[in-house]
């Protein structure tokens, strides 16, 4: 899906962080940041850890990290975990 983001928006520059390429759901058109399900990110995280674990993770090192204006946006999809 990034590809396609960055096809379309050939001038845009993006933040991805590594390892989350699966849990990739599109772009905000009006910050021209990623949008990441939260979701995905704890069933990719849970390939490694377990879920608890998992959780706190993405909670304290992932989501909770600030890198800039480009910081990715991470939705809850309220998909069953």
């Amino acid at each position: 899906m990034i590809e396609n983001i960055i096809e379309k928006y050939p001038n845009e520059s993006f933040l991805k962080p590594d390892g989350f390429d699966e849990a990739l759901i599109g772009v905000d058109i009006k910050s021209m940041r990623l949008v990441y399900s939260v979701s995905k990110c704890i069933q990719i995280l849970s390939k490694d850890m377990n879920k608890i674990d998992a959780i706190e993770y993405f909670d304290f090192n992932v989501s909770g990290a600030y890198v800039g204006e480009k910081t990715p946006i991470w939705v809850d999809d309220i998909i069953s975990q």
